[in-house]
C-alpha cells in the first residue's frame, strides 16, 4: 500500500490513498494496525492516519484515525494536506472535501506565491458553552491559572482554557486529566491558550487519542470561536501553535471558521507487514 506522508505546521500525517479501489485493504485496517503505522518506532510514526475514499458528494472522502486507533470526523491540518493533494492533481485553485464533518470546501488564498498555503472553510461551530467542569484533581491546578474552560463542538470535541501565560502550565499532564475526565463520554481535545492581543495568540495543544502535538487545526478555529464567544478577540487572529501560525477567520455573516496555513510533503513510501 503507498503512502504519502505530509504535515502542517509539525501536525503529521500518513495519508492512504484508496480512492480508486486498486489497493483497498481486505479486511479493512484494524485498530491494532493503525496503532502500527502511527508508532514513530515500529511503524511510519505520525499524530494522524488519514485514508482518501471515493466521493459521491466531493472531489474525495478523508477518514482520519488518531494514533491509538480511534476515529475521529475532523482534522482541520490533514484536510489542508489532502486539499493541497487534490488541488495539485486538478490544477486547480480549489476543491471540495468529504469529512466526517461534512463537504469542506478548500482553495488557494490570494497571492501564495510559495503554493504551499490552504484555505479551509471549516463551518459553524456546532455548538459553544461555558463548561461548568468538576474541580481537576491535580495539585498544580491552581498555580497554573486554570480557569473554568469553554467547550466547542467542530465535529470533534474541544475544551479550550485561557490563561494568564502559557509558561507554566503542565500540558501534558493537565491535558490527560481534561481528555480522560467523565464529562467528555467521548473524551476530548483539550487547548490551553494565551491572549497576546485581540488579534493574536499563543496556543498548546492536547490532542485527545493522540497527546501532545504540534499544531491543531480543528483545535486552533474552536479557540477562535471561543475567543470571540467570550468577547476575549476580534474575529481575524493569528494563532501561533509550537510548529508555527495558522490564520483564523470567524466569518461574521455566517459563523464559518475560515483557518489558512501551509502544508508539507516529507517523503512518499510503501507500507508493507502489517
Amino acid at each position: 500500500m503507498k503512502f504519502k506522508k505530509m504535515h502542517g505546521l509539525g501536525n503529521d500525517f500518513v495519508i492512504l490513498d484508496l480512492r480508486k479501489g486498486e489497493e483497498q485493504p481486505s479486511p479493512a485496517l484494524t485498530k491494532e494496525q493503525i496503532k502500527h503505522i502511527c508508532d514513530r518506532n515500529f511503524g511510519v510514526g505520525c499524530d494522524l492516519l488519514t485514508v482518501l475514499e471515493p466521493s459521491q458528494n466531493a472531489d474525495a472522502f478523508a477518514r482520519f484515525y488518531n494514533a491509538d486507533g480511534s476515529q475521529s470526523a475532523a482534522c482541520g491540518n490533514a484536510t489542508r494536506c489532502v486539499a493541497d493533494i487534490i488541488m495539485k492533481e486538478q490544477g486547480s485553485d480549489a476543491c471540495l472535501i468529504e469529512t466526517g464533518r461534512g463537504v469542506l470546501p478548500a482553495t488557494r488564498p490570494p497571492d501564495n506565491a510559495g503554493n504551499d498555503m490552504v484555505t479551509i472553510d471549516m463551518g459553524a461551530p456546532l455548538n459553544i458553552e461555558n463548561l461548568d467542569l468538576p474541580p481537576i484533581t491535580s495539585p498544580i491546578t491552581s498555580k497554573a491559572g486554570i480557569h473554568s474552560p469553554i467547550a466547542v463542538d467542530m465535529g470533534n470535541p474541544h475544551c479550550v482554557f485561557f490563561v494568564d501565560s502559557l509558561v507554566d502550565i503542565p500540558v501534558e499532564e493537565l491535558g490527560t486529566l481534561v481528555e480522560n475526565n467523565p464529562i467528555f463520554p467521548n473524551k476530548t481535545n483539550v487547548e490551553f491558550v494565551e491572549i497576546i492581543s485581540d488579534a493574536k495568540l499563543r496556543q498548546k495543544t492536547w490532542e485527545r487519542g493522540v497527546g501532545v502535538t504540534l499544531a491543531c487545526g480543528s483545535g486552533a478555529c474552536a479557540v477562535a470561536a471561543a475567543g470571540v464567544f467570550s468577547d476575549k478577540i476580534g474575529r481575524n487572529v493569528e494563532i501561533e501553535l509550537d510548529g508555527g501560525s495558522l490564520f483564523i477567520e470567524y466569518r461574521k455573516s455566517d459563523n464559518h471558521l475560515l483557518m489558512t496555513g501551509p502544508v508539507a510533503y516529507v517523503f512518499d513510501g510503501t507500507l508493507s507487514n502489517l
